[in-house]
This record gives structure tokens, sequence and C-alpha cells, in this order.
């Protein structure tokens, strides 16, 4: 009597082939809006109108890139100006947001204090909140905070992250109170606990809310729409939003808008590759109770 077949065998059994075809078919249909993209960043004005449309480029050209440094450099401000902002921005407001959410989440999952239940509540109702509904209120206080066109009304909006505060926090839930409770018996106080047992552990998390953190101040344009009469202040989405308004010419805008379309995106794909384990394990650990 033949052995039966493992339902997940430890090496590869031809059982497997039907599910690798299906991972691989799968795997070509979800790149190929990442190949298109860099396809159409390419392509010169004659196969950006063609019809019917080609999903290749055939005759790639270096020509819409040189005309987006055209347009920023008649404009007055170089587009190094807006990448800078872009990136320093994105890293301060990384940093400050890692900090800022994983001492809250600490705090709201292994501390004790009054009104815990509330704060937690509260972070879980703000959930709920598009930007947009909050665009007023957050406008009136950084004016009277004196922050308007500041680099800081950039960061300033998005520190507060509820669905970083909220995965860190289910993540630390899972930490044995019985490793704090030995640490403290040694003499090891809040912040050292903090510093030298949650973050090392919550490590997967961490990267999780970075990577979300820079996706949504990269692609953030309405601090620059709201908060910013300086265009030399303004970032680098709001730029490209803002091509084919510049431009004023269909045909030159539209090879203008399909290299700030790969610009934009460049940078998330890139970080996504490099941090997707980190990734797929703070997004398994986090559903284990």
């Amino acid at each position: 009597m033949a052995s039966p077949v493992k339902v997940n065998p430890s090496k590869f059994h031809k059982d497997q082939i039907k599910i690798h075809i299906f991972l691989i078919l799968m795997s070509i249909f979800m790149g190929l809006p990442i190949i298109f993209i860099f396809n159409h960043a390419f392509k010169p004005f004659t196969e950006l109108f063609a019809y019917p449309p080609r999903f290749f480029v055939q005759n790639p050209t270096l020509e819409n890139f040189r005309l987006l440094a055209n347009f920023s450099n008649e404009s007055g401000i170089p587009l190094t100006r807006y990448i800078f902002n872009s990136v320093l921005v994105a890293v301060i407001l990384i940093i400050l947001t890692l900090l800022v959410s994983s001492s809250a989440a600490f705090a709201l999952s292994k501390l004790n204090f009054w009104g815990k239940e509330t704060f937690n509540k509260i972070n879980t109702l703000a959930l709920m909140f598009v930007p947009i509904a909050v665009a007023i209120p957050r406008f009136i206080i950084i004016v009277n905070m004196g922050l308007y066109n500041s680099l800081w009304a950039h960061i300033i909006p998005m520190l507060a992250m509820p669905v970083g505060l909220f995965l860190l926090k289910q993540f630390i839930d899972q930490i044995p109170d019985s490793l704090i409770e030995a640490a403290k018996m040694d003499g090891a106080g809040n912040f050292r606990v903090y510093w030298s047992i949650i973050l090392p552990l919550i490590k997967p998390a961490l990267v999780t809310v970075a990577l979300l953190t820079f996706q949504a101040t990269w692609g953030n344009t309405e601090s620059s729409a709201i908060y910013m009469d300086k265009e030399s202040l303004r970032t680098l989405p709001f730029y490209m939003q803002t091509l084919t308004a510049q431009s004023g010419n269909i045909v030159a805008s539209a090879g203008v808008s399909a290299v700030g379309g790969l610009i934009m995106f460049l940078p998330n794909l890139i970080l996504f590759i490099i941090l997707q384990n980190k990734v797929m394990n703070s997004m398994a650990h986090t559903g284990i109770k």
C-alpha cells in the first residue's frame, strides 16, 4: 500500500506543480502594472498616444526625463529641491513616528494608568477618520503654532498615526508580562524595559510602521497645498501633481506625468522589496493570540 502524500511535503513533489503554475501566473498578472509603469515612462509621445495603445515601449527615449527637468527649471525651483524636501520630511517623520508610536503602544499595552482604556478607544475611533475630515482643525492648529510656511507643517499633522499605534500595540500585547516583570526584578525601569526589551522584540512591526509612514509621507500632497505658500518648501508629490497644469501642453505633459509616476512609485517598490520579510512577519505575528 502506497504511503499517503503529505499535505505540505518537505521536498518538491509532482503534486505541487499545479500550485506552482497558478502562483507563477498570478505573479505575472500582478506584475503587469509595474512593468507598464516602467515602459510608459520611456515612451515617446507618438507611442503615448498610439492607437491601439501599446503595452511595451518600442522606441525607448529619455526625452520625458529631459522635459521634466526643463519644466522644473522654468518654474525657478530645481527638481532636486522638491526631492530634498520630500526625503528630509520622510526621514524626520519616520524617526519621530516610530518613537512616538512605539512608546505610546508600550504604555497602552503594558503600563497601568488612569484613562488607559479611554485612550485605546480614542485611537480605535481615530482609524475611521480620513485626513480631509480633520483638515480644518489641523490648519487652525498649524497656524496657531506658528508653523505655517515651515517644513514642520509637513511633519506635525502626520505625526499621530493611529494605524501604526494600533499595529505596535497588538504586537506588544503578545510579549509575556513575565518577561517584563523579570526585568523589573533585576532593577530595570520602564524606560530600560522599553528600550532594551520591547524595541528589539518588535522590530518587524517597527519596520512595517516605517514603511507605512514612508508611503503616506511620500504621496502626501495636502501639506504642500494647505500649509505652504512658498514653492521652495513644497514637496515632490505636490509638484508632480501640478505637472499637467504647469506644462499647458497635453502631449508633452503626458510623458512628464509618466516619468513623475515612475519617480513616485520607485522608492516604494524598492523599500518593499528590501523589507518585505519583516512586513510579512509583522502581519503574521499580529494575528497570533
